[in-house]
């Protein structure tokens, strides 16, 4: 068996992704439960200063894994990477932020590492025979409780986890291999950066998002006149109404979006999968309004509505005065 627990941490020209520093907070629990040590693992061209930053920023060792000329993501060089990291460390639990590019490569890692893979992890429970990883099924109306015998990948649902850099923790070092690796597969032809996310979801104080039970597109026109009630308000919409067009991308909050923390989230017709509350559980206070009664939004919301939204909706805007 072995003592340490690798989490394989997410970095964008040399900043570290937030979601690394949950990740790395689920694996301080998890090392606790299993009486072992974490190695946080940067993988990439340069990959050094990155992890030497990383070091300083959470205490913990660091393990820089330089692969030459792959300065952008690449799939199959990244998988071949954090394979040969996984086995120098000898790692049997590996953690990966639940980020796009940590589902990319998780799943193919796992299955070359010969290990389970547990996906959208927001919990860690201790029993007698092992820890317990908790996540949601069903759209979120079901919490499963998962175990590993010893070992497995899990990837860790963002919003979930904190991490406290612990300055009387063990050893901290860092060290660097070098790994070569030519991608036979696959090749990064060109990168390009889509336009930023509207500045005014991070700028909001009141966002009004709205999801699929609005029903009709027209009915955005209704969500924009109740934004249009609070000063700093934004509009913003779930992934399914994003990946139907009614709204940009540049508006979509979650997992796969922004990350927002308002002082007012309503959300309109949104079921409250994982995947969006990740974006929008920093939330000051949380009005969900919905159908369906067993909807996991509820779960979240500080207040709950279960009214027919454009009813509910259009007398909130005749009642409700302009702040």
């Amino acid at each position: 068996m072995s003592d340490i627990v690798a989490c394989i941490c997410e970095h964008e020209d040399g900043k570290i992704v937030p979601a690394t520093l949950e990740a790395l907070g689920f694996a301080t629990e998890l090392a606790s439960l299993t009486s072992r040590k974490i190695v946080s693992v940067v993988i990439g061209e340069g990959a050094l200063d990155t992890a030497t930053y990383l070091n300083q920023l959470s205490g913990l060792p660091s393990l820089a894994v330089n692969v030459a000329a792959m300065r952008a993501y690449n799939s199959e060089a990244y998988k071949a990477a954090a394979r040969h990291a996984i086995g120098l460390l000898g790692s049997d639990y590996v953690c990966v932020p639940g980020t796009t590019q940590g589902f990319d490569f998780a799943p193919g890692l796992a299955a070359r590492l010969g290990m389970p893979c547990i996906s959208n992890v927001e919990g860690i429970l201790e029993r007698n025979n092992g820890p317990v990883f908790v996540r949601s099924v069903f759209n979120g109306k079901i919490l499963a409780e998962l175990s590993l015998d010893g070992q497995g990948l899990v990837i860790v649902q963002p919003g979930r986890f904190r991490f406290e850099k612990n300055n009387s923790s063990c050893e901290s070092w860092v060290k660097q291999v070098s790994f070569d690796y030519e991608p036979v597969r696959t090749r990064v032809l060109s990168t390009e950066f889509s336009e930023a996310a509207d500045s005014s979801l991070s700028d909001a104080s009141v966002i009004i998002a709205a999801g699929r039970g609005i029903r009709r597109k027209e009915n955005l026109e209704l969500i924009k006149r109740v934004a249009q009630l609070f000063s700093r308000s934004a509009v913003a919409g779930s992934r399914p109404l994003c990946d139907d067009g009614w709204l940009p991308f540049s508006r979509q909050v979650g997992q796969t979006g922004a990350t927002v923390a308002p002082e007012l989230y309503m959300a309109c017709g949104i079921s409250g999968a994982q995947q969006h509350l990740a974006g929008m559980r920093g939330s000051k206070l949380v009005v969900a309004i919905n159908l369906d009664a067993h909807a996991p939004i509820f779960l979240e919301a500080d207040i709950g509505i279960i009214e027919d939204l454009e009813e509910f909706l259009k007398n909130f805007c005749e009642a409700a005065p302009r702040s």
